[in-house]
């Protein structure tokens, strides 16, 4: 019998069907993609890592580069992407985000209110900032 060193990825238990087998083998690629090193990456333990580690990590690169791009080539860039990124894991909530900052809060307001304006986007939709809390991840693991 041969024995192989390297890293392993594992699918989801599935129901040996044709067309469930393309489906546990495409589970068993991203798993072996997200794992470094030897031993087992099974895609069930992926979940906890958030829906960045589903996807092919070039793809989700060019989707935060692309999403970002307007505000990457700003001036202060690292101010409206630092103030995006803590606005965001605040919640919008403009006094905690702020004071994680380090800025008054009409400061952020400001800064904001640019943010939506370079990505021409309304950052009260949910969906927005869901977009953009994933460009900010993938951009922040790339």
């Amino acid at each position: 019998a041969r024995a192989a060193e390297g890293p392993v990825g594992a699918s989801l238990p599935f129901p040996y069907e044709a067309g469930a087998l393309r489906g546990a083998l495409e589970q068993a690629s991203r798993a072996l993609a997200a794992k470094s090193g030897a031993g087992l990456q099974r895609f069930g333990h992926l979940a906890g890592q958030g829906l960045l580690s589903l996807l092919d990590p070039a793809a989700a690169q060019a989707f935060s580069a692309a999403v970002l791009a307007p505000l990457t080539g700003y001036g202060s860039r690292a101010d409206l992407v630092r103030s995006l990124r803590a606005y965001l894991e605040c919640n919008g909530h403009w006094d905690a985000a702020a004071q994680r900052l380090g800025v008054h809060r009409h400061t952020l307001r400001y800064r904001m209110r640019r943010v939506a304006e370079l990505l021409g986007r309304d950052l009260d939709d949910p969906g927005v900032r869901a977009e953009l809390w994933l460009a900010l991840e993938a951009a922040r693991r790339g």
